[in-house]
């Protein structure tokens, strides 16, 4: 039986992680995401991503992988808490709280 309540417990932590992960994804308009991509894309990216890793949402970075500030020139208030890596031509947003990929902006 506690066994049983164990599993049940560890179930509804792992919902409610992905749950959570699922609600951290931004809505940005395509102007918003437009500013977003076109100010942090020149930025330089001192460690790029192991060519390996495939990003998207919700997937965790890894450890290796260097997360940087929002630049300040960035004025869209939705992004200014997460952090950045760049790949592929992609901007990857970033929780830095659980390292999950919130969001991917593409040209």
């Amino acid at each position: 039986m506690k066994l049983l309540k164990t599993t049940a417990a560890a179930t509804i932590l792992m919902s409610g992680i992905g749950f959570a992960a699922a609600q951290a994804v931004i809505d940005l308009s395509p102007e918003q995401r437009t500013t977003v991509y076109r100010t942090i894309i020149k930025e330089k990216v001192r460690t790029p991503p192991p060519a390996d890793w495939r990003v998207s949402v919700g997937t965790e970075v890894p450890a290796a992988v260097e997360l940087y500030d929002i630049p300040a020139a960035v004025t869209v208030a939705p992004v200014r808490r997460y952090r950045y890596t760049v790949m592929d031509d992609q901007v990857v947003l970033v929780d830095p709280s659980s390292r999950r990929v919130i969001q991917v902006i593409r040209d």
